[in-house]
């Protein structure tokens, strides 16, 4: 008993110190039932992916263009899962963070840095704004709900309370959190697109087949990129899923990469375990997407309302309250509250992470010395929430705050897709033998997002 305790210990402390030895290796789990007691990863881009994307960019999306653009919405979902599993590889076979491999790709140093890290850092200060429309977002619910204190009063105190949830820093808090937090919103809305069929604003799947033909109007091209960029998997969730990975413990389990056949076993297993982990994920957070856009094309598209600024949560309630009734507001609320809540919370998660990590690069902080790295935490899980604040309180226009962070997001996942380039054929990022199958989709999320950042430019030109 002493030692499976005193065993579980090591490997709770080598995982949250990113630190990987033989003492933390596991075997990993053979059965489809072993494996789904080792998920979580992906419970934790479901939080931040089932949010603000889905609930304001995708619904907006859908709002302005009816049917015709929903093969932006599926796209969006299938297309990034391949750059998130290469990322998820990397992670289990180095441990190596995201920021750490960046730094060896190829390309120019600015300062001590790779042009990439650089790059991470300043694109990512620039969805602040995007964040700052989550929180505010929040706190419109929640005003809604308890009408005696203002907006700002709620933005507030939603920073206070994200603050003092993440700023422990316990990776099994946040998972637990994301999965409760996903679990009731995405019951309510699969509820609701089946309960719209009963309505005046039903829909037939020629409606859905005429959305599925690959056409865009040009005066949609911005508004569907940012909801490219910000739907699905985005930039943020595939960078960010490396360090859940970590954290989880797939690396640690896995062990150094030694390259014996042995590892190269256990490497397999626990990557088998990530890809099932992220597939769950994938299916949750596209139904859910896909459920979004479909009620803001056929309610708000037919009723000629666009959500926008403050206005935002009551227009996107009557997705709901068309579909099941004026009754179902309150229960809506509360629910559009934990959706919006979520992102902000698992985007606190992933930046005090992320900055810290770009801060060791930078050589602010020593980034693998557990306690100055708690302490970066820390101190960011309180200083982020402040800036977010200000952010909203200053603009307060959260549908263009967010669909402005989902243009950044573009722009972003073309680094990113650099980066999977580079750790699938480059010689410094050794990676594990995949399947043909595998390949294709992977030169398949590519192609694919590299096209779609072509096609929104040349439209944009003309």
């Amino acid at each position: 008993m002493d030692n499976k305790v005193e065993k579980k210990s090591t490997q709770t402390m080598i995982a949250d110190n990113y630190i990987i030895t033989h003492s933390s290796i596991k075997e990993p789990p053979v059965s489809f039932g072993s494996k789904l007691k080792f998920l979580g990863p992906g419970f934790i881009l479901s939080a931040s992916i089932v949010g603000s994307g889905e609930l304001i960019a995708t619904t907006v999306l859908g709002a302005r263009a009816g049917f015709i653009a929903f093969w932006i919405i599926i796209v969006s979902c299938l297309v990034k899962v391949a750059i998130q599993l290469e990322f998820g590889k990397r992670a289990v076979v180095s441990g190596e963070t995201p920021m750490q491999s960046f730094s060896k790709l190829p390309g120019p140093k600015l300062g001590k840095v790779n042009w990439t890290v650089s790059a991470v850092f300043l694109l990512t200060l620039l969805k602040i704004i995007q964040v700052g429309g989550m929180l505010g977002g929040s706190a419109i619910v929640l005003s809604m709900l308890f009408p005696a204190l203002p907006v700002f009063a709620w933005a507030i105190a939603i920073a206070i309370l994200v603050a003092v949830l993440i700023y422990k820093n316990y990776y099994r808090l946040v998972e637990k959190s994301s999965l409760i937090m996903v679990v009731a919103f995405t019951a309510l809305t699969i509820v609701s697109l089946v309960a719209v069929s009963f309505t005046p604003y039903r829909f037939t799947m020629t409606d859905v087949a005429a959305g599925l033909q690959f056409e865009l109007p040009s005066h949609l091209v911005i508004i569907a990129i940012g909801a490219f960029g910000i739907t699905g998997v985005a930039s943020d969730e595939i960078i960010a899923y490396n360090y859940w990975c970590i954290e989880k413990g797939y690396a640690a389990y896995t062990g150094p990469a030694d390259n014996t056949a042995e590892w190269k076993k256990r490497a397999r297993g626990w990557t088998s375990v990530m890809y099932l982990d992220a597939l769950v994920a994938m299916i949750i957070y596209t139904a859910v997407t896909a459920a979004f856009y479909l009620l803001g094309a056929s309610i708000l598209y037919n009723r000629g309302e666009i959500p926008e600024g403050n206005a935002l949560i009551e227009t996107l309630a009557h997705i709901y309250t068309q579909s099941l009734g004026s009754g179902i507001r309150t229960a809506y609320l509360i629910g559009a509250f934990f959706v919006l809540f979520s992102s902000v919370f698992a985007t606190l998660a992933y930046w005090s992470r992320l900055f810290s990590d770009i801060f060791g690069q930078f050589g602010w902080i020593d980034f693998y010395n557990p306690a100055k790295r708690k302490k970066t935490i820390a101190i960011l899980s309180w200083i982020f929430p402040a800036v977010w604040v200000v952010a909203y309180l200053f603009i307060q226009l959260p549908v263009f705050m967010i669909i402005s962070g989902g243009v950044v997001g573009s722009v972003l996942l073309l680094i990113v897709v650099f980066a999977a380039l580079c750790f699938r054929y480059h010689k410094n990022y050794p990676s594990l033998k995949s399947s043909i199958f595998y390949n294709i989709l992977f030169w398949l999320s590519v192609l694919s997002i590299g096209m779609i950042a072509v096609y929104g430019l040349v439209k944009l030109i003309s």
